[in-house]
């Protein structure tokens, strides 16, 4: 069979010619088709499908290459040293917003890979940008943090703040809304409670019941807000010895805003914990005695380096396990649930996953239940910018086939898929994706099954030219 299409990148083609799910990934006319159309032996068109990192623009493709062979290999290790240099506010010859030629070499690498952009304008062409490809939405968060130090720390009282305090609470604020006010319907708005500084890690720290008032009355603010235009909030996990204030935290703020059968606010919960099914079966009877929805985000744990070793599974294939458990048993609606008749209460899922094997299984049982027409709970995918490209091009591959489908429970059935993004400026990107790698290095360690997809993407781009 002979191809039809053999560039690298598809311009649109020739009048007559039939490109199916021919569609714009990129800007300056960059096209892909996710199926090809060859011509058999009778004459005939036939179609032979494209593995998922076809759609990627090839500049797209080979920096996310280079990026997790760094992951993957013994390069992180100086790349990590090289990061922390730039991290430094104080270092004058590495900082970006001080060196112009830092800034020059990192805006169109690391910047590009990872960021969604520097102000409104570079944010919402990322975003117009990522839903025109086929995503659902996005989740974005403000890169900029007020960073108190947590470990062995004695809390001090929070009932008189002062008036710096104040400010830095204020600041949080109204960079959160900022952020806010970037999103459209639908879309999430990420949040970190100690964001807002000394009062929100001292709360946390002391355990209190509620957070303080200043803190509350600023988080319905930005919740208001986020109802009125459509968009929702997950509240971001943190180390264990916050966690537990954060969940009653989040637990009454989806108790006073996830109403009329709608998640506004969503809690995380990390399954590399022991306790992560108890932990959401504890939000599972509130929200069925309180009648109201409960939003989970369920993501593996993001501070493995940090937190005391006994409350953590001991292998990774333990927290695979409960993370599949959790999914399948929310997805079938079967954890053991008390009070009226044990009426399973309502639940909106986010599965942010990287893991291939997961999203399958979750995407496969949902699938069934709605074609079946059996209990489910509303479900979405989601992966951070910059990876895990693999897995969100099958979901989009996924969706663009289940929502063409002449079976109307199929096309209920379609997955919906977005991208984490962070915006700001380049050192703040930089300051914040260092601490993340540094609480995450066993999970950017694990990079290599998408790297390897990368290589045979990359493969099969340059035989194919070379055929």
């Amino acid at each position: 069979m002979r191809p039809i299409f053999k560039s690298l990148l598809v311009r649109p083609p020739a009048a007559g010619v039939k490109n199916v799910f021919l569609r714009r990934y990129a800007p300056q006319r960059t096209y892909i088709s996710v199926a090809r159309a060859h011509i058999n032996s009778s004459g005939e068109h036939a179609m032979t499908k494209l593995p998922p990192l076809a759609a990627m623009p090839t500049g797209a493709l080979l920096r996310s290459l280079a990026f997790t062979t760094i992951m993957s290999t013994a390069l992180l290790k100086p790349a990590m040293h090289f990061m922390k240099l730039v991290a430094n506010p104080n270092a004058f010859i590495f900082s970006p917003d001080r060196n112009p030629v830092v800034r020059m070499l990192l805006r169109p690498t690391f910047y590009k890979q990872f960021a969604a952009g520097e102000n409104e304008k570079e944010v919402t062409k990322t975003i117009r940008h990522i839903k025109d490809q086929g995503f659902t939405g996005v989740i974005l968060g403000y890169a900029r943090e007020i960073v108190v130090e947590t470990q062995g720390r004695t809390p001090r009282p929070t009932d008189n703040p002062t008036k710096a305090e104040l400010r830095d609470i204020e600041l949080w604020k109204q960079d959160t809304l900022r952020t806010l006010r970037m999103l459209d319907s639908g879309d999430f708005l990420a949040i970190k409670y100690t964001g807002a500084g000394r009062i929100a890690v001292d709360a946390c720290l002391a355990g209190e019941a509620l957070p303080p008032k200043s803190i509350e009355l600023a988080m319905d603010e930005i919740c208001n807000e986020a109802r009125s235009q459509g968009s929702r909030i997950w509240i971001d996990a943190e180390q264990t010895h916050l966690q537990p204030t954060l969940d009653r935290w989040a637990i009454d703020l989806m108790r006073r805003h996830n109403r009329d059968g709608k998640a506004l606010v969503y809690n995380t919960i990390q399954a590399y914990l022991k306790s992560s099914r108890e932990t959401v079966l504890s939000h599972l009877r509130a929200a069925q005695n309180g009648d109201w929805t409960l939003g989970i985000k369920l993501v593996r744990g993001a501070y493995i380096a940090n937190e005391p070793r006994s409350r953590i599974h001991d292998t990774k294939e333990q927290t695979d396990e409960a993370y599949n458990k959790i999914v399948s048993s929310l997805l079938r609606q079967d954890f053991p649930v008390d009070g009226d008749h044990g009426i399973f209460p309502k639940v909106q899922l986010f599965v942010a996953s990287h893991n291939v094997s997961s999203i399958r299984q979750a995407y496969s049982l949902h699938s069934d239940r709605v074609r079946d027409e059996m209990p489910t709970v509303y479900v979405e995918y989601g992966q951070l910018m910059g990876m895990a490209d693999d897995v969100s091009c099958e979901l989009l591959i996924h969706r663009r086939e289940d929502l063409q489908s002449t079976d109307e429970k199929t096309r209920l059935s379609a997955p919906k898929v977005f991208k984490c993004l962070s915006w700001g400026s380049t050192s703040e990107l930089v300051q914040n994706l260092y601490r993340r790698a540094v609480e995450n290095t066993d999970a950017v360690q694990r990079t290599e099954n998408m790297a390897k997809a990368l290589r045979g993407e990359l493969l099969r781009r340059v035989f194919r030219l070379s055929s």
